[in-house]
């Protein structure tokens, strides 16, 4: 996926297949920086098909835990990237067929690293932040679905994630990631139907 002068996207398949960490050359000078995330060309060049639908920012403080979201119905494929801050990242394979079922793959993405992760369809994401005011990017490929909108526990006892937390007390949750269904019920509710995503 390279040219010469242009933006070099580097591209490394996670352990979870289809899954992807996109590493790009940060431009740098006096005036400061340059990070390209997205090109369609190089993207379809390294075999991702991604047809931005929706792109948004959050801004989270020091030790926020969000996740581990994604969509019952009409799972959206995303490229996640951190502006500004640190954090570490995971995804959660859902795919029922997959052989990684159920595994989680975890990568730090910074202002500073130049990381995106490429999340295809049938993932489960979530984030920990590890600097104040850190801004993450999202961009995604199939419209939100407030109705099918959901998520599993970040600490749930199946899935095993090792956010390693020096200190859990610190941790900020809010009240519906608390109380999000486990791996289990996520497992019961695809069994009888109300998962589309196959």
């Amino acid at each position: 996926m390279r040219r010469k002068g242009a933006i070099m996207f580097e591209v490394k398949e996670s352990y979870l297949k289809g899954a992807y960490f996109i590493k790009t050359n940060r431009s740098c000078d006096t005036r400061g920086s340059f990070l390209k995330v997205y090109e369609k060309q190089r993207f379809l060049e390294a075999g991702l098909d991604f047809s931005l639908s929706e792109t948004f920012f959050s801004v989270s403080h020091k030790n926020v835990l969000r996740g581990m979201h994604f969509q019952m119905n009409n799972p959206q494929i995303k490229l996640v990237s951190v502006l500004v801050g640190r954090v570490k990242d995971v995804i959660v394979d859902l795919r029922k067929d997959s052989e990684t079922y159920g595994k989680w793959d975890m990568v730090e993405l910074s202002g500073d690293n130049g990381v995106s992760l490429f999340i295809p369809r049938g993932f489960a994401h979530g984030f920990l932040t590890l600097e104040e005011n850190s801004l993450m990017l999202y961009e995604c490929d199939g419209a939100y679905d407030k109705e099918s909108d959901t998520g599993i526990r970040f600490d749930d006892p199946d899935l095993a994630i090792d956010w390693r937390i020096d200190d859990p007390g610190k941790l900020v949750i809010s009240d519906r990631d608390r109380n999000l269904m486990t791996f289990s019920e996520y497992k019961d509710r695809a069994e009888y139907g109300k998962d589309n995503r196959d």
